[in-house]
């Protein structure tokens, strides 16, 4: 069964939090997608995934660069699997049909946007629907993130 963790993200921006996260991902050996809203996206998180801190590297690709398959962490946004990953991570209110065939799935959604926050209740309710182990995650005031549900 895919684990499924909603991120709410309401004192960090998404380009603070991914970055700690994928490197969390590599580090338990999982190869990770990111599917994002558009082409567009993609671009912005390229570079940051390039430039986020000093004394990171975190390797990535995207369909642009080629050898999708050797990248640990791709960056698209469609619904392709071509790096094999065990992780997909669902930015920018990106959906995925069919969640089997991953460790985990990580929906990260703006606490912000009224319409994101809509948008994550109906995918939960859908997901509960189908009885997967799903879990929600909100930042502490100290910036620690807590399971809440």
């Amino acid at each position: 069964m895919t684990e499924i963790l909603f991120y709410h993200l309401e004192r960090q921006p998404l380009e603070r939090v991914l970055p700690t996260l994928l490197e969390k991902s590599l580090e338990r050996g999982w190869r990770a997608v990111v599917q994002v809203g558009s082409e567009e996206r993609v671009d912005a998180l390229d570079a940051l995934l390039w430039t986020y801190r000093e004394e990171a590297f975190l390797p990535h690709g995207t369909l642009a660069d080629g050898n999708a398959e050797l990248q640990p962490v791709f960056l698209t946004d469609d619904t392709s699997l071509p790096n094999g990953a065990q992780v997909r991570f669902l930015v920018d209110g990106a959906v995925l049909d069919d969640v089997s065939g991953y460790e985990r799935i990580v929906y990260m959604f703006d606490g912000n946007d009224p319409d994101a926050v809509e948008s994550a209740r109906e995918t939960w309710r859908g997901l509960d629907k189908q009885q997967h182990e799903i879990t929600y995650w909100q930042q502490s005031e100290g910036g620690k993130w807590e399971k809440k549900a």
